[in-house]
């Protein structure tokens, strides 16, 4: 057992900046093992903050991305052929459920319905996982939480989550820090100067207001990281912003030339 679940700890402090009463609350939430749902937009550090908290907690954390193709089975085991013939294998919620783990489900409506269907006798006073194809039901661990993400701005309402999946989960607020905070992540990060880190701040907030006038998705705090850590290894600002700031976000000509010169204004 131990071994399974040694390689989920989270044995270096991550780096995680509070921005209001969010670990204060998480860990309430832990205390009564409360699923929760953490929801905001892309690269503002959700992910980080379930890392720091499964840290802070001491607690092993076993991270599943969800994608469309994901199945039950990708999440709760299947049997496997050997040399031996078949055995079963545990997916990553029932090793949480299993042995004490928190589960993150990252971006969880990427994953179909019918697949996420599976964590409902977990979210509820039963805290259960049925695993039908091996007639087990195992009794979730005491220490076990499941966590879940996602982007409500970005989905579309065929993606979103029923309402039956969130109301067993309490939820957290996830933005964009402000500027000040938001600087010294990307500097902290990245290794570059808080000046420099306050430029590119500046051109992401400029960025973020262009979403839903031409962009999908603002430049994520998780870009501009990218972008800082070019800078800190010499390479030119603006071509360090091309490359993580602009180009990824968008293919539309007027919208990258608006953006390089919002780069151009800061780093003349």
């Amino acid at each position: 057992m131990s071994d399974i679940i040694e390689q989920y700890r989270v044995t270096k402090e991550p780096y995680y900046h509070p921005v209001a009463d969010e670990v204060q609350l998480y860990e309430a939430a832990y205390s009564v093992r409360m699923p929760m749902m953490l929801k905001g937009p892309t690269g503002c550090g959700k992910t980080r903050f379930v890392e720091y908290m499964a840290w802070k907690l001491k607690k092993p954390l076993i991270t599943v991305a969800c994608n469309e193709d994901m199945t039950a089975s990708d999440l709760v085991g299947r049997f496997l052929l050997d040399a031996n013939g078949t055995r079963w294998q545990d997916g990553p919620l029932a090793v949480a459920a299993r042995y004490g783990a928190i589960c993150y489900l990252d971006e969880v409506v990427e994953a179909r319905q019918d697949t996420t269907v599976v964590i409902h006798p977990l979210t509820d006073n039963r805290r259960v996982l049925p695993l039908e194809k091996k007639g087990e039901l195992i009794q979730a661990h005491k220490d076990f939480q499941i966590v879940i993400s996602y982007n409500p701005g970005y989905q579309s309402l065929m993606k979103d989550l029923k309402q039956s999946t969130k109301q067993r989960f309490g939820a957290l607020d996830f933005n964009y820090p402000n500027h000040d905070v938001e600087s010294e992540i990307v500097a902290h990060e990245s290794g570059i100067s808080i000046e420099v880190a306050e430029k590119l701040v500046s051109i992401a907030e400029r960025a973020r207001n262009l979403k839903g006038h031409g962009l999908d998705e603002g430049i994520s705090t998780r870009m501009l990281i990218y972008a800082g850590s070019l800078i800190a290894k010499k390479v030119d600002a603006h071509a360090a912003c091309r490359v993580a700031l602009v180009r990824p976000i968008t293919d539309d000509p007027d919208m990258r030339d608006a953006l390089d010169a919002a780069v151009s204004t800061f780093f003349n």
